[in-house]
């Protein structure tokens, strides 16, 4: 029940010499107020999917070994280049002869498939580079050894 007329409240953090009064014409400011309130999340939610959008819109494309594709001795192909999380390597090869695998630091250094490894077989993958270490290698015998591996740091 309301009553009329109107109130006094007295907010805790002023003094009591600015009573914050309520009348009938402060309701609509009331109404206005939750539905701004209720604006708040769909504003957040709008901004965030900006944000992500921006991120992925500024990503670049490479062509890993450039025209010659993913071949033997590409491992100095990312020297002079800065890549970042979101990139998107190409490998462009003949599935037959290559593939590409994901691998860590160790399988890079090693040659070798550590269980858990992704592995691109289609002859034209597309990767995208998460922050911090990537490393692929070609898993067909000595082909890793031959220099058909790369590593870089996105940042």
């Amino acid at each position: 029940m309301i009553h009329w007329p109107p109130l006094c409240i007295l907010p805790l953090s002023l003094p009591p010499i600015f009573p914050l009064v309520l009348t009938k014409s402060s309701f609509p400011y009331m109404a206005m107020a939750r539905g701004i309130a209720a604006a708040i999340p769909t504003a957040t939610a709008l901004l965030l999917w900006v944000v992500l959008h921006l991120r992925t819109a500024h990503a670049a494309t490479y062509t890993v070994g450039g025209s010659s594709g993913w071949t033997f001795n590409v491992e100095s192909w990312t020297d002079g280049k800065s890549f970042r999380a979101g990139d998107v390597l190409v490998f462009n090869y003949d599935p037959k002869d290559h593939d590409v695998v994901a691998v860590d630091q160790y399988s890079y250094d090693t040659c070798t498939v550590g269980e858990g490894a992704k592995v691109y077989e289609s002859g034209n993958d597309s990767i995208e580079l998460v922050k911090g270490e990537n490393c692929f290698i070609c898993s067909f015998l000595s082909h890793c050894d031959s220099g058909m591996k790369i590593h870089m740091i996105a940042l």
